[in-house]
């Protein structure tokens, strides 16, 4: 999901409490706080020696130890309230993907992606997921040094890196 569909659908949506889900059945608590706004900008080079360059908006969202038992979510306009706050002092670039980092004590840190949304009785429910790794240049024709077997680039004797 880009910026600009999250900031959308809060819009759409202020009088809805908003949760994420990180897990299927697991939500981060309703003690969440928005703790820091990240620009990312990513500067890269693959193992196949391709370049590439995006930008993703993160939002860290953080559990308070103090309001532990703390049941009402924040509302989607407390939530817009920050993220304009946010961007009138840094802009977020609204092309750029949105994820979010959370993690507690049964759940790794983790960026995270927006794989949907559903709605539940006054409730926007953000599906968040891990995206594992990968190598990019698989799908390249990446070139082999003489001597070496040719097989994937990305074993790790596949003499990309």
């Amino acid at each position: 999901m880009k910026t600009n569909e999250f900031l959308s659908l809060l819009k759409e949506n202020p009088n809805k409490s908003l949760l994420f889900e990180y897990k299927d059945g697991q939500y981060v608590g309703a003690n969440y706080h928005v703790t820091e706004v990240k620009n990312i900008t990513i500067d890269a080079v693959d193992c196949g020696a391709n370049t590439d360059f995006w930008k993703e908006t993160i939002i860290q969202l953080w559990e308070s130890p103090k309001e532990k038992g703390k049941r009402e979510y924040m509302t989607v306009y407390k939530a817009l309230a920050i993220l304009n706050k946010v961007d009138q002092m840094k802009p977020m670039e609204r092309k750029a993907e949105v994820k979010f980092e959370y993690s507690n004590s049964n759940f790794h840190t983790a960026q995270l992606f927006v794989n949907g949304f559903t709605f539940n009785e006054g409730q926007l429910i953000m599906k968040l997921g891990v995206e594992q790794t990968d190598c990019k240049a698989k799908t390249y024709n990446v070139p082999v040094e003489k001597g070496v077997q040719e097989e994937a680039c990305c074993s790790p004797s596949g003499g990309c890196c």
